[in-house]
């Protein structure tokens, strides 16, 4: 019998990879003749770095960085087991965890540590960089990351414009011709599952700039500095990236890979997939039962994210799917129509957030066990 155990993680309490230890140790303990494949994984956004590293026996880089407000941090990146290939996440630099919510403004906050984090990955020699850029605290189109890589954006005076979105809405002119060449020997592969314009109602300021601080004067002001950064970009290299599905992502960098890198941006899972070759796990091994999971489960999840995703992979296989989240959410049941065969809380009773976020490991385990003793 064997059970593949592949999980995202439960954001700020447990890690995909803890969770499939929770996991094996439940199944273990009822039976220990029940062969487990641990795989852990993530869609994109926290925790990709770790999945993707660990799936292929990669190494993990620790560098120094500057964050959304111009601090020096330590973050971490990964390179995968082919020794080419560099997995970034930009929340590791450039995120909003990393700012006290009081001091959160995106019309400052830099992703200049993003760009720093990829000349340290091309300081490596890689020849692929994925980078997912969930989790973002800046609102500038990727500019503090360009200027990293060596892309001057000036004023109309011809000097460096400012931090954050501050900067792009007094952007005039962008000189390449100082930027680092590597960047034209490396596929940019980016983690994305959102599909917003740069700018407009359902853009980069508008959907996600209250969440990062930004009030209805400072998400207008945003919203006309990506508009400004959009047209230098049409200027500059004659295409015009605004309207591309995902340009608005972690506030408008995805336009900023798109037109200055090459990028391509595809769903995450996608990406996970694909580079740590998750079907052949389907096809080498007879799946009696897969067990998934995240953090809470709703309406949203059947829009790319990993549960949903690998058990519609599971289903091509004919294995039955388990999923158990820290929360069914709202309208959760519509991922039974995507894969998904049965949600279980670890929640069963009345409790606190902080006591769910403290026992998460050990509530994992007891569902876990109750499961398969209803099932084997």
């Amino acid at each position: 019998m064997n059970i593949l155990i592949a999980p995202d993680s439960f954001k700020g309490s447990l890690s995909a990879k803890d969770f499939c230890f929770h996991a094996e140790k439940a199944i273990k303990s009822f039976n220990s003749n029940i062969n487990t494949i641990k795989v852990p994984l993530a869609d994109g956004g926290e925790g990709t770095t770790q999945a993707m590293v660990l799936n292929t026996d990669g190494d993990f880089i620790q560098c120094e960085v500057t964050n959304p407000v111009g601090l020096k941090i330590e973050a971490t990146f990964g390179i995968l087991g082919d020794g080419e290939t560099a997995v970034i996440e930009m929340a590791e630099a450039s995120g909003l965890t990393l700012i006290d919510e009081e001091k959160r403004n995106p019309w400052l906050t830099t992703t200049y540590g993003t760009g720093e984090l990829i000349k340290k990955a091309l300081d490596l020699n890689v020849k692929k960089i994925i980078l997912g850029i969930g989790g973002s605290a800046t609102n500038d189109g990727g500019a503090g990351m360009l200027q990293a890589l060596g892309f001057k954006l000036l004023n109309k005076n011809g000097e460096n414009i400012k931090n954050g979105a501050k900067g792009i809405n007094e952007l005039k002119y962008i000189d390449i011709s100082n930027k680092d060449r590597r960047l034209d020997e490396v596929e940019f592969l980016i983690a994305c599952d959102v599909n917003n314009p740069l700018y407009g109602k359902n853009g980069a300021a508008y959907v996600y700039g209250p969440q990062k601080g930004a009030d209805k004067k400072m998400v207008e002001d945003m919203d006309e500095a990506l508009k400004n950064f959009s047209k230098i970009i049409i200027n500059t290299f004659d295409k015009d990236v605004s309207n591309i599905p995902g340009a608005g992502a972690a506030g408008g960098l995805g336009a900023g890979l798109l037109a200055f890198l090459n990028a391509n941006l595809k769903p995450g899972f996608e990406i996970i997939s694909e580079e740590i070759k998750l079907e052949k796990i389907f096809k080498e091994n007879k799946i009696d039962l897969l067990i998934t999971g995240e953090g809470e489960m709703n309406y949203q999840s059947i829009n790319g994210k990993l549960p949903v995703e690998i058990s519609k992979l599971a289903k091509k296989y004919g294995v039955k799917t388990v999923s158990v989240v820290g929360n069914m959410g709202y309208e959760f049941e519509k991922v039974y129509q995507h894969g998904v065969d049965a949600v279980f809380s670890i929640t069963s009773g009345p409790m606190s957030l902080s006591e769910s976020i403290e026992n998460t490991g050990y509530l994992v385990e007891k569902v876990i066990s109750n499961i398969i003793r209803l099932l084997y």
